[in-house]
């Protein structure tokens, strides 16, 4: 929480994340896996900026640890999602590698951050 620059890089790193899933389920089959599907990763992808800024102006630590550990179990869930996209043929794995990359590299940056917030 201290070091203003990476913070801010962060909080727009992540709304681009949104933004690249809100662009990748406009991509998807109408059919109902595309939807169904679509629908789960759409909220998720998009909670991970959402939970990030909020702890961008956490009132406390524990508070900031608590929405960066919300914005991991929201990562969690996309690559859920993103796996089932592939795995089902709903769309091209190949389509979906870069956004399964951020989602990792996403969860180990919070990660480090939570690890050395709590240390």
């Amino acid at each position: 929480m201290s070091d203003e620059k990476p913070r801010q890089d962060l909080r727009l790193r992540t709304k681009k994340f949104a933004l690249r899933i809100i662009k990748m389920c406009e991509k998807l089959p109408s059919n109902r896996a595309g939807r169904i599907l679509g629908d789960q990763v759409f909220r998720s992808g998009t909670s991970v900026a959402a939970n990030y800024r909020e702890a961008y102006r956490a009132r406390s630590k524990a508070e900031f640890i608590s929405k960066l550990g919300d914005s991991q179990k929201e990562l969690e869930e996309t690559i859920l999602w993103l796996e089932l996209l592939g795995d089902s043929g709903t769309m091209k794995p190949a389509r979906l590698t870069l956004l399964l990359n951020e989602c990792n590299e996403l969860m180990a940056i919070f990660s480090s951050i939570i690890k050395s917030s709590r240390g």
